[in-house]
């Protein structure tokens, strides 16, 4: 049996900030400012993979998705309107309430689940899709939680994962900068130990038998007041893609 992947303290916290997932204005409001770059960049990756056409209605249609660490539901809400059956999953209580409510009161159908990763694996679910974002820096041992989501990824199906490199750029923005000046978000949401260079989420992304396919930075614009995607600078924020080869 598997290892739980679920840290205690890091469920709390989001238990305590599971009011404000949907107030682009709350304690979430950078997680706000960046979902839409967050979402270009999904978007266009599983189009891609997938040979979907992203002018048309419902381009994701026929698609298993699932969101590891899903939170209120801001990826999943986007991905069911793409035409998805999504499932998000997440370990505390409190935000599955709010992410199921959400979607109810827009008439989306998703299905919310208060599990962990490796509770699918024992299911032995798989998905076309499956997200890890903004969720690695806050488990309890990162390989074991990519392990997971590697055996959920179908042969051929793609595992996007996103998180914050373990640089002192990333300690000055999104820990001092973030938490103690700006304010942004609650003070100790991050521990920049468990930030993840690069290089280290490809190596274990590739033990969780995944192939890293891209990888980008996420970098915030300060005049515009927007996150824009970089080709380059993965000194803070970056995602990757990763595909399970197939059989």
């Amino acid at each position: 049996m598997q290892a739980s992947t679920v840290d205690p303290s890091e469920i709390a916290k989001f238990e305590a900030m599971a009011q404000d997932w949907w107030d682009p204005e709350g304690s979430l409001k950078p997680l706000h400012i960046l979902n839409p770059c967050r979402l270009d960049y999904i978007t266009a990756q599983i189009a891609a993979e997938f040979d979907r056409d992203l002018t048309q209605p419902r381009p994701f249609a026929g698609l298993r998705v699932v969101d590891i660490g899903c939170g209120g539901g801001l990826l999943c809400e986007p991905m069911a309107r793409l035409g998805a059956e999504v499932l998000g999953v997440d370990p505390a209580q409190g935000n599955v309430a709010v992410a199921g409510m959400h979607a109810a009161q827009h008439g989306l159908e998703i299905t919310y689940r208060a599990i962990a990763a490796e509770d699918l694996v024992a299911e032995g679910a798989q998905f076309d899709v499956v997200f890890g974002m903004e969720v690695i820096e806050h488990v309890a041992d990162a390989q074991s939680f990519l392990d997971a989501c590697g055996h959920l990824v179908r042969p051929g199906g793609l595992m996007l994962c996103s998180t914050l490199n373990r640089t002192p750029q990333s300690y000055l923005l999104a820990i001092l900068g973030a938490e103690m000046v700006l304010r942004w978000l609650p003070r100790g949401t991050h521990e920049w130990s468990k930030f993840v260079t690069p290089d280290e989420l490809s190596a274990m992304l590739g033990r969780a038998g995944l192939e890293v396919v891209d990888r980008k930075g996420f970098v915030f614009d300060k005049l515009s007041w927007r996150w824009g995607i970089s080709e380059r600078d993965l000194s803070v924020n970056y995602v990757a893609t990763a595909l399970r080869p197939c059989d």
